[in-house]
């Protein structure tokens, strides 16, 4: 059931609004998402807002640069960013959402980034969205940052 939500960053120069569905909460192996311990909630980029802190995001990209793994720059925490899986749409780490007991937070799918090329073939034969021709991570995010207040 897809639900209004607010989140950021720890210190707070990062804000966004989503609309998200915590049926969807998975988790994933690759090097990244271990390390960073994100719970990820895919969201249509039509109903994810950057409220504040345009100008507090770094960007870290890596491998084919697809990805855009966006973290605020004073406090170093990863609140969303843009999958190379669905380069067309955004993932809030629903640790950040306001209000979230983070320990309670049960993933009930899996998605395996260490082979992540085999994953994304199962991902889209079990019926998971494909990405849209030439969709473009850096584009995507800079849809976000257009739309988003100084």
């Amino acid at each position: 059931m897809l639900e209004q939500r607010e989140g950021g960053c720890h210190c707070g120069r990062v804000r966004f609004r989503a609309r998200i569905d915590l049926e969807l909460l998975s988790e994933c192996n690759c090097s990244i998402c271990t390390k960073k311990g994100i719970l990820h909630l895919p969201v249509a980029i039509e109903d994810f807002a950057l409220l504040r802190g345009r100008n507090a995001l770094s960007v870290y990209t890596f491998g084919t640069g697809l990805a855009q793994h966006t973290f605020c720059s004073h406090c170093g925490m990863h609140a969303f960013y843009i999958p190379r899986s669905q380069p067309d749409r955004v993932t809030v780490n629903a640790r950040c959402l306001d209000g979230i007991d983070g320990p309670s937070l049960r993933p009930t799918r899996f998605f395996d980034g260490r082979h992540w090329e085999e994953a994304q073939r199962r991902r889209i034969a079990e019926g998971g969205e494909a990405p849209a021709a030439r969709s473009n991570g850096a584009e995507t995010l800079k849809t976000i940052l257009d739309r988003a207040p100084e």
